[in-house]
């Protein structure tokens, strides 16, 4: 498997360890607020193999203790667990992140094991995905059956989350969320911000109001809902 990025230590991509986070390239959705578009639309090269990135790791036992995979979207690669299996076998805990529209292949790696957290996208309400993922048209069954995955276990650790966009969620669609993950342990909403790499301009952040009045709304559904990366929204 051709590995497109590495950050070789974060105390932030994967909560409680001293991770690296390793970025896989393709994606099915086009969501028009990403942060990593260059891994999407293929634009970015590869920067290692499977073999260097197990080299890396092999280097780094002691310092690291999890690795967290993401994306582009890693459940659409076909060879995924036998990445997490080489991963697994030298005592790294693994995180992964998915806009759950793979059902097939989460549920497998719940199945088998292979991940200790999940971080699972919710884009927005069921009628909104499509666009607020950049595509035409879209079916939501899918994602509705990871999160059902996801809530039906107890197993491991997982949460949901949003990337905010004034232009493109509401007080309503954050009710018909809250309803959708009910029973989740933890929802965090994360204002859009911009950067370079964003593929469309005009796009911008809540309010910090209007991002409370938003967490206060899914609150009555999820043990635990907090905003994170206010303050980066706000220097943005």
């Amino acid at each position: 498997m051709k590995i497109h990025g590495l950050q070789k230590m974060t105390l932030l991509d994967y909560p409680g360890r001293v991770a690296c986070t390793v970025f896989l390239g393709q994606c099915n959705f086009r969501c028009p607020y990403c942060h990593n578009f260059e891994l999407v639309d293929g634009s970015a090269p590869p920067v290692m193999e499977t073999e260097e990135l197990y080299a890396f790791l092999e280097k780094r036992r002691g310092l690291l203790d999890g690795v967290a995979i993401t994306g582009g979207e890693p459940c659409l690669h076909r060879d995924l667990p036998d990445l997490i299996t080489g991963i697994r076998r030298m005592g790294y805990s693994v995180k992964l992140d998915t806009n759950g529209s793979y059902p097939a292949m989460l549920a497998r790696l719940l199945r088998e094991g292979l991940v200790d957290y999940v971080a699972m996208d919710i884009k927005n309400a069921p009628e909104k995905y499509a666009r607020t993922a950049g595509l035409q048209s879209m079916d939501t069954s899918p994602v509705r059956k990871s999160v059902q995955l996801l809530l039906g276990q107890d197993r491991i650790g997982y949460e949901f989350r949003t990337t905010v966009v004034a232009q493109l969620h509401t007080a309503e669609d954050f009710e018909v969320i809250g309803r959708m993950i009910k029973g989740a342990p933890a929802y965090y909403l994360q204002p859009f911000t911009d950067r370079e790499t964003v593929p469309f301009g005009g796009l911008s952040a809540p309010s910090a109001a209007e991002m409370e009045r938003y967490a206060d709304i899914v609150r009555p559904y999820v043990a635990c809902v907090e905003i994170r990366g206010m303050d980066t929204a706000a220097q943005s």
